[in-house]
């Protein structure tokens, strides 16, 4: 087994709540951090033993942010990243997690997509492309309706919205376009699947061991954001084994070490292959109490080339998210209710320290444990219903 020299240095490409627990889990390992994202005071940044503020779409500042600190690896944990300045760093000898091209490919959800649908065979929803409200009209109208409209680069949800005829097409142009980050004006438009389930594979590439696989993660959005999950999820057998087939097979086709967070739907029993990010995942949020070893801690030991001896559940967990309002914006953020939801049996609570609030930004996740997946949910709902947020003072 090849594993990195220990203590080394890793930076992080972003420096929300996943790359905070990243680098809680690394320097436990002894690790140094240097945290990397375009506002200060990031929530990892309150960890990390060296904190850097840039444009994160600037090649060259991330070139020279990089080359300044040479780390052992460099670990994106945001979509928006001048990715091309990642491929030339690549080129110099820096690893990338999980790989630039991999890093490249999957923020842009025509790539992934594409990779997918187009060379790998996968089930996916029925999908077009489109680079004007006229296009879009041309490639949803085969779809029937209603379709899911998105920038085909964003994040959180931004963007995407759900027209249920020809005349909200226009309004779905415009959200996708403002919600989008980058330059690109492409959307991606696809059926709207009736599902019975949307889970998270987390699937764990090793440098010199076989492709893992976490127990199963169910979870609800809400415009396209993350609210709550919940594990292990109940999947037929033939099920789970389907989409553990689906996410190696993509998984290989983009290489590279660590953690990817592979989302299926579950549609009349079919597993359908959604989307996919290459790094720990926001649902995963659960495997802090769900599992033997959180996400995070195996995406540091899957990049670092350390053992994974087994992955298992602990039983039955789930994770509810602590939103800001629809009115709540500014800083600093201020929160009542703590007590209470502590109080709540076999429950904890991670405040994200993020500076500033904006309205329904995730600030901070409530995660429980239970005797079934009913009780963990219900004592995950409650702790997090609990908290509130005060603006100012």
């Amino acid at each position: 087994m090849t594993s990195t020299l220990l203590p080394a240095t890793l930076l992080l490409l972003g420096s929300g709540e996943l790359g905070k627990e990243v680098a809680i889990a690394a320097q436990r390992l002894g690790c140094r951090v240097v945290a990397v994202d375009r506002y200060a005071n990031a929530p990892a940044m309150q960890v990390a033993d060296t904190a850097v503020v840039i444009p994160m779409t600037d090649a060259a500042a991330l070139k020279q942010v990089i080359r300044e600190h040479q780390p052992a690896l460099v670990i994106p944990e945001i979509e928006a990243l001048a990715v091309d300045a990642l491929a030339e760093l690549e080129a110099e000898g820096i690893t990338v997690i999980p790989t630039a091209r991999a890093t490249a490919i999957t923020m842009n959800r025509d790539r992934i997509r594409d990779l997918a649908a187009g060379e790998l065979g996968l089930r996916t929803a029925r999908y077009g492309y489109a680079s004007s409200a006229e296009e879009l009209s041309s490639a949803a109208e085969p779809l029937g309706w209603p379709v899911v409209v998105k920038p085909v680069m964003s994040s959180s949800g931004k963007g995407q919205s759900v027209a249920t005829n020809p005349e909200e097409l226009q309004q779905a142009w415009t959200a996708a376009t403002e919600g989008a980050r980058g330059s690109s004006s492409l959307v991606i438009v696809e059926e709207f699947l009736r599902f019975e389930q949307e889970i998270t594979l987390l699937t764990v590439r090793q440098k010199d061991g076989p492709t893992l696989f976490c127990p199963p993660i169910g979870h609800i959005q809400e415009r396209g954001d993350y609210q709550c999950s919940w594990q292990p999820a109940e999947l037929q057998q033939s099920q789970l084994l389907e989409a553990q087939r689906m996410a190696r097979q993509v998984t290989d086709a983009l290489g590279g070490a660590g953690i990817f967070g592979v989302e299926f739907f579950i549609a009349s029993g079919e597993v359908i292959f959604s989307e996919l990010s290459p790094r720990p995942h926001d649902t995963g949020l659960v495997t802090l109490r769900g599992q033997n070893l959180s996400e995070f801690e195996l995406h540091l030991r899957a990049v670092l080339g350390l053992p994974i001896p087994s992955i298992t559940s602990t039983g039955a967990a789930a994770s509810r998210v602590v939103l800001a309002g629809p009115d709540q914006r500014g800083g600093p953020v201020h929160y009542r209710g703590v007590a209470e939801a502590l109080a709540v049996p076999e429950s904890e609570l991670l405040l994200f320290g993020k500076p500033e609030a904006r309205p329904m930004r995730r600030m901070g996740v409530a995660l429980a444990s239970g005797s079934s997946l009913t009780e963990a949910r219900r004592r995950a709902d409650t702790a997090a219903q609990a908290v509130g947020l005060e603006i100012g003072g």
